[in-house]
């Protein structure tokens, strides 16, 4: 049998005791890779994750990790220009309670982005409406049009955007487009082309380009920003991408999910935050932006941010300090949730105290290994007391947290790792009561037709324990 081996592989097996080097070989590369991993200073649970990965997987790990594994971006430059960013201080009495100053204060710190205001703030329900809205508000655009976008898909609702964009770019408007590489992977060059012609600026932030080798790639960081800003006066955000897979007109099956169109002093920091964003994409010199006069308005808001380029967590700590200081109820809505032990006590927390605890997900999330990972968290939420409501048939794409009657966060970041810890997330909070009622309203009317998880459901070990135990197991690692 061994004269049936290429000559190459008789000679290794012949080199005396090669079993012994190949295990301490092994056992080499495990220590210095575990202590590369503890280094990085992250969650128990996925320590634990990278390494069982790691020893299950012998150098064929390493490449997952060198690919996949957790990064840090520098962006210091980008954060000068935002710190000296002209930003208008909100007028006084918007942020009145002592929980809302301090959610307020730990958002600036960790952002370098300060509460401000905005004159109007609607939320969009499904894509039909943000879509109509928005090519009507670039068909009046004047002066720029800045958008960013992790999907982007060239088929209907990408060809109406593009096109719309291509005519006002022909009308002498500045139009720049930033695409994720891998969420806008669809979109190509040959789709994009008219809009270039027509004047305008496209850029894609991580390309997967060949790299030096010492230097690992950015395959698992992407920006899920989605940020609209028109004229420095109209801003959008929220969870809705460029797709036919979120209209509800052209597809029975599109997502549910909510959007932003904002007004006021608040697009400033919509609009900073994407110059920073395509300033580090493209490696162009930081945007000259004019701006409107001061626009205050009786919606106090703040823009929270958060990516691998800080090590802060902002929108997880957000989130944390706002279910903590909550004082009557904590409404989730989250298409993926994924919770690291932080978000977790807080929850189950809140649910012990008495307050109204609710969570709404979807019953079958476009991840089945999402899916399960989200449900292996449900025995002990609903112990705690948290009424946990899944969404169905169509998938539930919505990003909101609504506590009490006036604090409201809408935003791109979902409640898992990878948003709190890997993406470019954007997200908005507000403490209104105005808007804080509407967000209640369609929570509400979302619950009341999403059927509620029971604590006594017979679950199979086989077939939903043990799943569910591998993708809580893997989820730290995605």
């Amino acid at each position: 049998m061994l004269d049936l081996l290429p000559a190459v592989w008789q000679d290794l097996l012949a080199i005396p005791h090669l079993g012994l080097y190949l295990t301490i070989g092994w056992a080499v590369y495990l220590v210095w890779l575990s202590l590369w991993i503890v280094l990085q200073k992250r969650e128990p649970v996925a320590t634990i994750s990278w390494l069982i990965s790691l020893a299950v997987l012998p150098y064929i790990g390493f490449l997952i990790y060198y690919f996949f594994g957790p990064q840090r971006i520098h962006r210091q430059r980008l954060r000068r220009v935002r710190a000296r960013a002209a930003l208008p201080p909100p007028p006084p009495g918007l942020t009145p309670s002592p929980e809302a100053i301090e959610l307020a204060k730990l958002s600036q710190a960790t952002t370098g982005l300060p509460p401000t205001t905005a004159t109007e703030a609607r939320l969009l329900i499904d894509g039909g409406a943000k879509y109509s809205a928005l090519l009507e508000d670039i068909a009046q655009a004047r002066e720029r049009i800045h958008l960013e976008y992790y999907i982007y898909q060239p088929d209907r609702t990408g060809t109406a955007l593009r096109d719309a964009l291509v005519e006002r770019a022909r009308a002498g408007v500045q139009v720049r487009l930033l695409l994720d590489a891998v969420g806008s992977g669809q979109t190509s060059n040959r789709f994009v082309r008219p809009l270039i012609e027509a004047g305008a600026e496209v850029a894609w932030f991580h390309p997967m380009k060949l790299r030096w080798f010492w230097r690992r790639p950015w395959l698992n960081l992407r920006t899920h920003r989605k940020i609209v800003v028109i004229d420095g006066r109209i801003g959008y955000t929220g969870g809705i991408n460029i797709t036919d897979e979120e209209d509800e007109r052209l597809r029975q099956d599109a997502y549910r999910d909510l959007h932003l169109r904002l007004e006021g002093d608040v697009v400033r920091e919509l609009e900073l935050v994407f110059a920073e964003d395509w300033c580090y994409a493209t490696g162009q010199p930081p945007l000259r932006l004019h701006h409107l006069a001061p626009q205050s308005g009786g919606i106090a808001s703040q823009v929270v941010t958060s990516g691998p380029d800080s090590s802060w967590e902002a929108i997880h700590r957000v989130h944390v300090g706002a279910i903590h200081a909550a004082r009557k109820r904590v409404w989730l809505v989250t298409p993926y949730f994924v919770p690291g032990e932080a978000a977790r006590m807080a929850l189950t927390s809140a649910a012990l105290g008495g307050l109204d605890v609710r969570l709404l997900v979807p019953k079958l999330s476009d991840s089945r290994l999402v899916t399960y990972a989200a449900r292996s968290y449900f025995d002990e939420l609903l112990d705690a007391g948290v009424k946990i409501h899944e969404y169905g048939p169509r998938m539930l794409h919505t990003k909101a947290l609504l506590c009490d009657d006036e604090f409201a966060i809408v935003g791109s970041a979902n409640f898992d790792h990878r948003s709190f810890r890997l993406n470019f997330e954007i997200s908005v909070m507000f403490y209104n009561a105005g808007l804080a009622g509407e967000l209640a309203a369609l929570i509400q009317e979302e619950c009341s037709r999403a059927p509620r998880v029971r604590a006594d459901r017979n679950r199979s070990l086989w077939r939903t324990r043990l799943p569910e135990a591998l993708a809580r197991l893997v989820s730290p690692l995605l």
